[in-house]
Order: C-alpha cells, then sequence, then structure tokens
C-alpha cells in the first residue's frame, strides 16, 4: 500500500518561505500570483497491512511525527500496489 501525505501550514501561521516565492514570482514577472503556500509531500510504501488498519497507522505517523499538528495540517490517501 502507498501513503500519499501532504503537509501545510495552517491558515493564518506565518509562512516566510511561500512569501519568498511568491515575490519572486512577482520579480519575474508573474504579477497574476496573490499568494503561496509551501508544504511537504511524502511518500510512504506499507507492507503487511490491511488498508482499514494502515488508514489509522498512517494518521498516527502523522499526528507524531510527520505534522506538527499545533501548526500544520495533512491530509493522505491510500493507494494499493501492484
Amino acid at each position: 500500500m502507498l501513503a500519499k501525505i501532504h503537509v501545510t501550514l495552517k491558515q493564518g501561521v506565518l509562512d516566510p518561505q511561500g512569501k519568498a516565492v511568491h515575490h519572486a514570482l512577482n520579480d519575474l514577472g508573474y504579477n497574476e500570483v496573490r499568494d503561496v503556500h509551501l508544504g511537504r509531500y511524502m511518500e510512504i510504501e506499507l507492507e503487511g497491512v490491511e488498508a482499514s488498519e494502515a488508514e489509522a497507522r498512517v494518521r498516527d505517523m502523522c499526528e507524531k511525527l510527520l505534522a506538527n499538528t499545533v501548526i500544520e495540517s495533512y491530509r493522505f490517501t491510500l493507494e494499493p500496489q501492484n
């Protein structure tokens, strides 16, 4: 099973990297860009777990290590692997 995880800052949390990218894009002439939010993307391969258990395990991984839930949100999908 493949877990695809996206971690982003919560609304209202300062995103200095996003602001830097936003300004750089504007400087390059992309004036239509109004805001940029950066985050992290991870793929984790899981083995030997059923789909129902995999969901709980990935959520636990996110809560304990992969996301700082005070300032970050996360979402994930699970896909079967061949």
